[in-house]
């Protein structure tokens, strides 16, 4: 059983149900596409001491298919002078963040319902992350695989719970070659509940176990980031479709960023209190 957990069989399963699940998402039942701006100007990065300004822009697809759902999101971040993006440079460090899960649903696969209890779904999640970040340190180059089993649960609107293996790796500056992580796990968590006709509240929330040791030795933590926010559909008071514009008040909470720690950061930028706003047009 233990090989099962090997770095190169998770990365292989996960290709694998990725491939498959693209075929599946050229069929789509329904879609929903937004592009959205947030900012706030509390984040923090490892080593960090300050407080950073971020604004960030996304465009997000969420589709289902006959036998799942498909997640994509990219978020583009620029960051202040605080986070510059060169030891020589004042203008601030830019980002980019991949992420793309597939839900599968086992009931849909075999033609009938799986439920129990407060459970109306049982499925498995596959995806990946992936990001390029420029700047005065780190310059991260993540790439990670996930794959794990997944509840649906009976709410209004919608809250999954997956636990996740994940395969990850990074070629930092700091490093001349592309280190791999031990593989970990995630539970995580995203929803979206309606709280009334123009209200929802939506978010994630990831609980990371320590990925051992970090490129130059060090020991990484639990990681905890809870993202939530409350939108409101501003768009129907404009004689616009339902959802079109949204306009809302983000949180996220994140501690040990990235696996980073108090003791390996002497204190800085490891942990963040980010309060944002947030605006949503869908097409």
């Amino acid at each position: 059983m233990k090989n099962l957990f090997k770095p190169y069989r998770i990365k292989s399963l996960a290709c694998t149900l990725l491939a498959l699940s693209t075929v599946q998402a050229l069929a789509a039942d329904w879609s929903d596409t937004a592009v959205s701006w947030r900012h706030g100007s509390q984040f923090a990065e490892p080593f960090n001491p300050a407080d950073i300004s971020k604004d960030i822009f996304a465009l997000t697809h969420v589709s289902g298919y006959k036998y799942g759902t498909n997640f994509f999101n990219v978020d583009f971040l620029q960051s202040d002078s605080k986070d510059p993006a060169s030891a020589t440079q004042k203008s601030g460090a830019q980002e980019a963040y991949v992420v793309y899960r597939n839900t599968i649903d086992f009931g849909k696969l075999q033609g009938r319902d799986i439920k129990f209890g407060p459970v109306r779904g049982v499925g498995a999640t596959i995806g990946f992350d992936w990001n390029t970040k420029n700047d005065a340190g780190y310059n991260s180059r993540k790439r990670m695989l996930v794959a794990g089993p997944t509840l649906m649960w009976d709410v209004p609107g919608f809250l999954n719970t997956s636990l996740l293996l994940l395969s990850e790796s990074n070629a930092p500056s700091i490093v001349s070659s592309r280190y791999t992580y031990k593989t970990h796990a995630m539970l995580t968590a995203n929803w979206g509940i309606p709280l009334a006709d123009s209200l929802a509240f939506e978010g994630y929330a990831n609980l990371i176990a320590s990925k051992g040791k970090d490129e130059v030795g060090a020991e990484t933590g639990t990681e905890t980031n809870v993202d939530a926010q409350i939108m409101y559909d501003l768009g129907s008071q404009m004689s616009l479709a339902k959802n079109t514009l949204r306009v809302g008040l983000e949180y996220q909470y994140w501690n040990n960023k990235f696996g980073n720690t108090s003791a390996t950061t002497f204190g800085k930028g490891y942990k963040a209190s980010t309060p944002m706003v947030r605006v949503e047009y869908h097409f």
